[in-house]
């Protein structure tokens, strides 16, 4: 009896020596910390193991921490980082103090670049893919045949199933002058209407702007080579918004909206397209910030003998530059329709100008916040504009100036700054995009959004959207440097494309889509600008 008591205080013993063994070697090891269900833990380290309640079943395993990682999502604590596959937390240390540090956005960066590689190695081995489940190219055609699909909805399905399948290949850019051929990153891509030619905004080395052309002829099956022609054509401001002008033919100039810098204010300037063909060869380069030919029209008057340097402006001197000077421009847009020849617009901060290139006349429409998107419709001479505000408004640009806001015709609102607008060719419908990453479908004529295309990422950029409706596509480009894909009749997100590289801040792809890349016998696929390389998408 006396040997048996013995033997358990020995057992007894022994197991406290190695319960404060145990404890020592966890406690050594203070920058890990595990998961519970305290809500204080954030003020001290945790253990290893949580201790059980006093009679505690095997029923109470489901509250064990292990269990509670599997079917609850880990709580963030201030100062600590979980590591999923661990299940831990992790002290987050501060990045000016280690080479190496352990931070939030170095954590999140490093997740985001294993997802883009994993995604960028599945396109690579998946050749075939299917947005919609059941949808192929011959039950397509079988459906076709059996008159069970309209022409538009087969047209539209099988661009859908093409651009699943699409295939990234690099494209050799070359140039007249094979010193600046690939030396600057790319920051914007504008195609004009017919798509053979893409005017490109490039970031150079020393600060500032680059401009150039690329002539899309040589893009096809089998040739994978583009011309650029830039001309070291470049300004030291900020480019925030491009289009293609129509001035005395279709796409003939293109129209910038710059911004100012310390005494220098912004302009509108258009450049002929003229000026990157190789049939000019010997044009000096033109810098728009201090050439003296240039047509400055000042906001407050526009004196006679201007109006008349406007006039003969094309007629006279189809080489030099025309430039406006205005504030602080954020968007701008061309007008088509007959009733407003000539004339642009640009949003400025808490105003639209509304400028005839001509005759220098001006419209001023005051507004209650900066207009940071911009589109004339077509068939009447109405603007459209979106606001930082999360307005969006139309002005009829043939009545006069007016005191007050009376002169806004359709008002929708979003919840956060709209970056994005486009009207669809009936121009009842116009879809937005703001920088809550929505994507809306308005009805302008019940003012009412009537669908939303979900996936887009946005937080504080401008990004555009591009619209191709004979294809039945939208696309877009996310913060997040993400090329989306949807379905422009059901919303339907069809395919989620990676960007080559790395993503960053300077790195967001601009991208172009058209069936007819390089003209009316063109191909049909994605152009991607991202860096210093152009990709082309190309249907399989």
């Amino acid at each position: 009896m006396f040997a048996l008591e013995a033997g358990m205080k020995r057992n007894y013993w022994r197991g406290k020596e190695k319960h404060g063994w145990n404890s020592l070697k966890q406690s050594y090891h203070h920058h890990r910390y595990r998961r519970t269900n305290h809500s204080n833990y954030a003020e001290r380290p945790e253990q290893e193991e949580t201790q059980s309640p006093v009679n505690a079943g095997p029923s109470n395993s489901e509250n064990s921490p292990s269990s509670l990682t599997q079917n609850s999502v880990a709580p963030e604590l201030p100062g600590f980082y979980y590591d999923s596959e661990k299940n831990r937390y992790f002290r987050l240390l501060p990045g000016h103090n280690n080479c190496n540090p352990l931070t939030k956005e170095r954590i999140q960066y490093k997740a985001m670049e294993c997802k883009r590689l994993r995604l960028l190695e599945e396109e690579e081995k998946q050749k075939k893919k299917t947005a919609r489940a059941g949808l192929n190219s011959s039950m397509l055609l079988q459906r076709r045949q059996l008159g069970l699909l309209s022409s538009t909805s087969y047209c539209r399905l099988v661009h859908e199933l093409k651009v699943n399948c699409m295939q990234r290949r690099k494209i050799e850019i070359h140039s007249p002058d094979s010193s600046v051929a690939g030396t600057s990153n790319f920051k914007i891509i504008v195609a004009d209407v017919a798509c053979e030619r893409i005017f490109t905004v490039n970031d150079v080395e020393h600060g500032g702007c680059k401009y150039g052309i690329i002539n899309l002829s040589g893009l096809g099956k089998e040739s994978l080579t583009v011309e650029m022609y830039d001309n070291l054509y470049f300004t030291n401001r900020k480019v925030n918004s491009v289009c293609w002008a129509s001035l005395t033919h279709p796409d003939s100039h293109v129209l910038l909206c710059l911004m100012g810098i310390a005494e220098t204010p912004g302009c509108a300037s258009l450049l002929p397209a003229s000026l990157f063909s190789n049939s000019n060869p010997d044009m000096s380069p033109v810098l728009p910030d201090v050439r003296m030919s240039t047509v400055d029209v000042p906001l407050k008057s526009v004196t006679s003998s201007r109006r008349w340097l406007c006039r003969s402006y094309m007629r006279d001197r189809p080489g030099m530059l025309c430039s406006f000077k205005i504030s602080t421009a954020w968007s701008c847009a061309w007008c088509l329709n007959p009733q407003a020849d000539n004339c642009f617009s640009t949003g400025l901060t808490r105003r639209v100008l509304v400028t005839n290139v001509v005759t220098g006349h001006r419209q001023t429409f005051g507004t209650s916040s900066d207009v940071l998107a911009q589109q004339f419709a077509t068939q009447t001479p109405v603007l459209y504009n979106g606001c930082r505000s999360g307005e969006i408004f139309s002005i009829d640009v043939r009545q006069r100036n007016r005191k007050g806001q009376s002169w806004k015709a359709i008002r929708l609102f979003h919840d956060s700054a709209v970056t994005s607008i486009r009207l669809l060719q009936a121009e009842h419908y116009l879809i937005a995009a703001d920088m809550a990453g929505k994507i809306k479908l308005w009805d302008l004529r019940t003012a009412k959004c009537v669908k939303q295309y979900k996936g887009h990422h946005n937080e504080y950029a401008v990004l555009p959207l591009h619209v191709n409706e004979e294809e039945g596509l939208l696309t877009a480009v996310g913060q997040d440097c993400y090329t989306r894909i949807w379905s422009l009749q059901d919303a339907y997100l069809l395919r989620t494309i990676p960007s080559p590289h790395p993503s960053s801040k300077d790195a967001i792809p601009s991208v172009v889509f058209s069936s007819r890349l390089g003209g009316s016998r063109g191909v049909p696929g994605l152009l991607m600008a991202v860096k210093q390389d152009l990709y082309h998408f190309s249907y399989n």
